[in-house]
């Protein structure tokens, strides 16, 4: 099945894809100028690459946590997709991101961290399908 995986950020959205079910591949981050609009280019992202189903990564623990996840829940229903969506704890991707990637690049603003981070939390789902 092909999967993808959306990081949702207020200012970027990093993306992963798995196409075989076992390598997971980080993409160019989505760049949000408004909700809308970002909206559009994640749903051109799926079709592009024919995903079948979504895996967004949802923050756990944090004085923020309900907040964030209202917000992130209200974007996904703005892609009115028909596919499966299913929510994974996202809880240090971005901290794991930029410890893995430490020195390897300068980590601007381009959403590369972010995609990783998406990486990350889709890696982190497929190991609970595996049982691992």
């Amino acid at each position: 099945m092909k999967t993808a995986c959306i990081d949702v950020g207020l200012k970027r959205i990093g993306t992963a894809i798995c196409l075989d079910g076992k390598i997971v591949l980080p993409q160019d981050a989505i760049l949000r100028k408004n909700r809308n609009q970002a909206a559009q280019d994640v749903k051109k992202f799926l079709d592009a690459w024919e995903i079948e189903q979504l895996i967004v990564g949802l923050p756990r623990g944090g004085s923020s946590e309900e907040e964030m996840e209202r917000r992130i829940r209200h974007f996904v229903s703005l892609l009115e997709l028909d596919i499966p969506v299913r929510y994974q704890d996202e809880q240090g991707s971005s901290f794991e991101a930029k410890e893995m990637t430490a020195g390897q690049f300068r980590h601007k603003k381009d959403g590369k961290i972010d995609s990783i981070a998406a990486k990350i939390i889709l890696e982190r789902y497929l190991d609970t399908l595996r049982g691992e």
